[in-house]
């Protein structure tokens, strides 16, 4: 048992996050992070003139910023356990036996198809980050200098509830700054909320994990 526990503290301190907070993701180090959704854009149906177009919007978007984004694609084999579990129900609920054999017969189809097929869905993100100021203590300029190279590699730098709220409204308004970029673009975006976040970065740390149920819950 004291092995199980040493491992799992061990384990965590790989783990940059500090808390996950109403909808934003607190590193160890203080910064703040928030996660936007992008929706997909089919590029290679549009016209030539629709994307020039796109292009030089995305383009535009990236020369406005004054801040550093991250995008992330995240591929995952589709699930399709749940589907399948609901088509088993309507067979069981179907009194004509014909239909019956047709829905069985479906759902061999769809599991082979999926067994034969490498199939994945994909899933976009935007990362937008906040590093509060790095100077901003009540001490001296020197005597933050020397804090800043006495500090511990894995220390954790809690932020104060005034400071959070400060810090939220300057990393919303990076945040609405990207969305608008982006939809300029003709892409939509929209942000994790704490349960969403919990579960990306569960899935990121834990793969497979979430095909097999074991996501997080988070409770009120």
């Amino acid at each position: 048992m004291a092995n199980k526990k040493l491992k799992s503290a061990s384990a965590q301190e790989f783990v940059p996050i500090q808390e996950i907070r109403e909808g934003i993701a607190v590193l160890k180090n203080g910064a703040l992070r928030m996660v936007l959704m992008a929706s997909s854009l089919n590029f290679a149906l549009k016209s030539v003139e629709e994307q020039e177009a796109t292009i030089f919007q995305y383009q535009n978007f990236l020369n406005s910023l004054d801040f550093s984004v991250q995008f992330f694609i995240q591929s995952r084999k589709l699930n399709i356990n749940p589907y399948l579990d609901t088509l088993k129900k309507v067979e069981n609920g179907q009194t004509n036996e014909l239909l019956k054999i047709q829905t069985r017969e479906y759902i061999e189809f769809i599991k082979n198809f999926v067994e034969t097929t490498n199939i994945v869905s994909k899933a976009f993100y935007v990362v937008v980050p906040y590093e509060p100021p790095v100077f901003e203590t009540p001490k001296g300029a020197a005597d933050s200098i020397l804090e800043i190279f006495a500090s511990k590699k894995n220390e954790i730098k809690k932020i104060p509830d005034t400071k959070f709220e400060e810090y939220k409204i300057q990393l919303f308004q990076r945040v609405d700054t990207v969305a608008q970029g982006l939809m300029s673009a003709g892409v939509r975006v929209a942000p994790l909320n704490t349960e969403e976040l919990i579960e990306l970065y569960f899935g990121l740390f834990n793969p497979g994990e979430l095909e097999k149920g074991g996501a997080p819950t988070v409770t009120s």
